[in-house]
């Protein structure tokens, strides 16, 4: 059964600059900022939360529906994704909207400065889920990723309505969001996902603890960066996988959605905790060392030995059985993605 995954598309325009961003931030004037950086290079590139997520589990074999409000400048766009086996059939057009805009600055230490333009995404509210089913077949999950805040509150609404699973994916949005929308986006998810700050920013606008949020999501995943992720679920021992060792990051933005992808197609699939968020952290690595989002391309062979190299023969037996149904061994595996 096949994911539907929600949230923004957009085309990212990255940047990046030599310097650091902390040398010319003045702590007794931000309140009176006014700076402009001479960058290096500009790159023009396919992304957007929802659409980067339903890439990445195209690329690993996982049926996607992306499920997105768009321009009619969409259309280069769509037929990249078709082509790389994600479902565009669900789309929404705006008669009126440019497809949104993400534009990027990372210096030196990695460190982002970004805006974005959310264009046809203010469309987005007017998406029905239960048409997407009814199209493709009963949902395995939703992903309700960052998007207009009044289609996520409409898309995590009717998922409680009609019983569909979700994971709640606020990112973004977090910093717009208050406390009561936080609380509504997050309360009875599957899965609820954010990095370090983020989940951190979730506790300090909610007022819920720790052990609070735990107790109204199915599983807490929060990603740390260069140290990996912790997975948690109320009662259970928190569950801690390292990143690849030995990755040469050159770009971080969409690393935390192919994490995502990586490890809810596996979870939703059947693969275990621990072997899902070896596969997300393999998938990273594949965005963060190159520019763009969905610029990476492998077979079987090539992720299963990478991810065997960084997380053991166990792992990566057990990801092959998914992948592959009908190899046991990386030396046996074909391509489930795109070579």
């Amino acid at each position: 059964m096949p994911i539907a995954v929600t949230g923004s598309v957009a085309t990212d325009h990255l940047m990046s600059y030599p310097g650091l961003f902390a040398d010319s931030l003045v702590v007794d004037q931000l309140d009176k900022i006014a700076l402009s950086f001479l960058v290096d290079d500009l790159e023009v590139r396919r992304g957007g939360c929802a659409a980067n997520i339903a890439f990445g589990l195209a690329a690993l074999g996982s049926p996607a529906v992306l499920v997105a409000a768009v321009g009619e400048d969409f259309a280069d766009y769509r037929s990249w994704l078709e082509r790389h086996g994600v479902d565009c059939g669900s789309l929404h057009y705006s008669a009126t909207r440019h497809t949104a805009r993400f534009i990027c600055t990372t210096d030196r230490s990695h460190a982002q400065i970004a805006s974005f333009y959310a264009g046809a995404m203010a469309d987005a509210r007017e998406i029905e889920l239960a048409p997407v089913a009814d199209r493709v077949g009963p949902l395995d999950l939703v992903v309700v990723g960052p998007n207009d805040p009044d289609a996520m509150l409409r898309h995590t609404q009717e998922c409680r309505a009609r019983g569909y699973r979700f994971a709640a994916d606020p990112s973004q949005q977090l910093a717009r969001a208050d406390g009561a929308m936080i609380r509504q986006l997050i309360d009875g998810a599957a899965y609820l996902l954010t990095n370090q700050y983020e989940a951190a920013l979730t506790e300090q606008k909610t007022g819920w603890s720790a052990e609070e949020i735990l107790s109204r999501v199915e599983t807490r995943v929060v990603t740390l960066g260069p140290a990996g992720v912790r997975i948690e679920r109320d009662g259970e021992p928190a569950v801690v996988v390292p990143a690849v060792p030995g990755v040469q990051a050159v770009e971080p933005t969409g690393v935390g959605d192919a994490f995502r992808a990586g490890y809810i197609g596996a979870v939703v699939a059947g693969v275990s905790t621990r072997c899902a968020a070896a596969i997300g952290c393999v998938l990273a690595a594949y965005v963060v060392e190159r520019i763009g989002t969905q610029e990476y391309a492998f077979s079987a062979r090539e992720f299963l030995s990478r991810l065997r190299g960084a997380y053991g023969d166990e792992t990566a037996d057990e990801a092959a059985a998914w992948l592959e149904p009908d190899a046991r061994a990386a030396g046996t595996a074909t391509a489930p993605g795109h070579a």
